[in-house]
Parts: structure tokens; sequence; C-alpha cells
């Protein structure tokens, strides 16, 4: 990585034309600001950094000072590191089915399919349960962040969704997409074991 310096020209975000922050970082800040739901403004609101200073960093106009970098990292819940991803070792990262992380709580047996990675916003899960189990209670409060989005599909199976007051039904290769900070569960009602998978997307702005 190499550092630019600030210009002392009028305009904080301004630099110089010396050589700063990979360009190629544009994409990436592009994918993760789409990935929360953020428009330019909103990410220049949450960062300090303007809205056309960011337009041309994520179209490779320009190269970001470090400072600028770890603004714009600030604003999308992130470390520089992280941004830069100078804290990954490797971009490939298996999860073996003999070392997944599960737990099981009464009749609900789960597994997180995704590693712990950070400025991860995506998790998946496989899930199990019982005849006559549920994941949870019809008054539990919202169980995921505000904005966060939920979508199963069901594998094996019947299975039904109670969210926010209102029940659907689902049966084997449905899928179902919902948000998931309204008070929800699965409850299975049949005689034989469901399985199903949960992927959880975090952050997202309804449209």
């Amino acid at each position: 990585m190499t550092i630019v310096q600030e210009s002392h020209r009028s305009g904080a975000d301004v630099v110089d034309a010396a050589p700063g922050v990979e360009p190629t970082i544009g994409p990436r800040i592009r994918a993760l600001r789409d990935a929360m739901g953020l428009s330019l403004r909103d990410l220049a609101e949450r960062s300090g950094v303007s809205a056309p200073m960011l337009s041309q960093v994520e179209r490779q106009e320009t190269s970001p000072t470090v400072a600028v970098a770890a603004k714009i990292a600030a604003g999308l819940e992130l470390s520089l590191s992280q941004l830069l991803r100078l804290d990954e070792g490797e971009h490939v990262t298996i999860s073996r089915a003999g070392k997944r992380r599960r737990y099981e709580r009464g009749g609900h047996r789960f597994e997180e399919l995704t590693p712990p990675l950070p400025g991860q916003r995506a998790d998946v899960s496989l899930h199990t349960l019982k005849p006559g189990a549920a994941t949870g209670g019809s008054d539990d409060p919202p169980m995921h962040e505000p904005g966060s989005r939920e979508t199963a599909v069901v594998l094996a199976g019947t299975l039904a969704l109670v969210v926010d007051g209102s029940r659907h039904e689902l049966r084997s290769g449905d899928s179902v997409t919902f948000d998931a900070d309204l008070p929800h569960h699965f409850e299975n009602e049949g005689e034989e074991p469901t399985r199903f998978l949960a992927v959880i997307a975090a952050g997202l702005r309804r449209s």
C-alpha cells in the first residue's frame, strides 16, 4: 500500500496526484456500500467524506489518502485493515463439515456454514427441527439488527414461518424471504424432521 499526502488546497478530500491507496479499492467500497443498502449520500454522512469524492473513488478516478480511506472504512463499520484486506491471509476460506460451529436447543439443531470473517454481511446456517419443535416463541423480540433480511429454503419436510403475527406454510423446495428484524419463528408441525437453510443479510435498507 502506498501512502499519499493530503493536499492543502480547499476541500478536505482533495488529494495530490501522487499514488495513494490502490484504486482497486473503489469496486470493493461500492460492493460493501450496496450490500448495506447505502446511497452515496448515506455513506458521505456516515463517513464525513463527500459524495463526489466517494463517487470518484468508486469509479477508480482517484486514489483516497489513508486518512480518507479510514473514514470510509468507519462509515462501512469496518476497520481500515478490513477494508484494505490487510488482515486476510487468504481469499478463500473453507468451512469443513466436521469442524463447523453447531448448536442444539431443545428440538432445534443448527450449524453455521459460513466462517466468522471480518466485514461479512451475510450468514448461512443449516437447521433441523424435530416434529413439534420451534425456533423460539411468537412473542420473541426481533432476532436480528434493524434492516436485516432472511431467506429460508426448505430442504426436507414441512415448515411454518410465523412473522409479525402472520403464518406461512412451506413445503420441501419452497423458499421465503422476509424482514428478519420483525418478531418471527419457525415451527415443524409435521411427523418427520424438517431441514432448511437460512441466509441472513444484515443491515439492508428497506426500499
